[in-house]
């Protein structure tokens, strides 16, 4: 795993984490990664290893919807698969008082 996607992972994480501690049951996560060939079947493993990352949590994926785009600009071009995802969580037991 390159060093950009242990960084998205590494985020995905923390954020799926701040979601729990702030007593949240549902998470929607935008995912975005660069496509080098939208004709081509293939694994993403950098949406993958975000997506495990959030589950490892506890989350479970609900919802998702797909959208590809083509970007232009100063930052570069290319092609870009985004996923936004709602997880839910269900609640653990209720803590005594």
């Amino acid at each position: 795993m390159g060093l950009l996607n242990r960084a998205k992972e590494q985020s995905a994480l923390d954020q799926a984490k701040h979601a729990i501690e702030a007593g949240r049951h549902i998470l929607v996560f935008k995912f975005i990664e660069a496509n080098t060939n939208s004709r081509a079947t293939g694994a993403m493993t950098g949406m993958n290893d975000q997506m495990e990352a959030i589950e490892s949590l506890g989350w479970r994926l609900d919802k998702m919807s797909a959208c590809e785009s083509n970007v232009v600009g100063s930052l570069g071009s290319g092609e870009r698969v985004a996923l936004v995802c709602l997880y839910r969580r269900t609640p653990g037991p209720p803590q005594p008082e």
